[in-house]
């Protein structure tokens, strides 16, 4: 594979996602039970944010870690929504754009995924973590 394959052939398509008005505790328990760093933010299939494992840590920051705030810890969690928190201007890119359309916006820019469309619907994610991958194995050359 090349970097002139379509962007469908590395992205990850079994995708967790959160609605806009989902509380900051579904977007912990997804971080905390999944190994991902990026989490869509929805409205029906359209992607209207994201939400990187960064935002959250750096909405959390101020949390304590004893036992006896816990209970202001999830309260916090409880009253905050995802789209209080998601990043709304995002670039996306269509599942046959090229695979070097990807690498070029991570290298212009300072995110590391992009949510891949057809149609303005959400069909999946390709993160600077795919691409390597890809490089690893062999399966994608420059």
């Amino acid at each position: 594979m090349d970097v002139l394959a379509p962007i469908s052939q590395i992205m990850s398509k079994d995708l967790i996602t959160v609605n806009e008005k989902d509380k900051l505790t579904v977007v912990r328990d997804i971080f905390e039970q999944h190994k991902i760093h990026h989490i869509p933010v929805v409205r029906f299939h359209t992607v209207v944010g994201i939400i990187s494992k960064s935002d959250y840590l750096y909405f959390v920051r101020g949390f304590t870690q004893n036992e006896e705030d816990k209970f202001v810890n999830d309260s916090r969690l409880k009253a905050y929504n995802a789209d209080e928190i998601m990043t709304s201007k995002i670039a996306k890119v269509q599942s046959t754009d090229r695979i070097n359309v990807a690498i070029e916006l991570f290298a212009i820019n300072r995110f590391h995924a992009i949510p891949v469309v057809e149609d303005e619907q959400l069909v999946g994610i390709v993160t600077t973590h795919d691409i390597i991958r890809a490089l690893a194995d062999g399966t994608l050359v420059a």
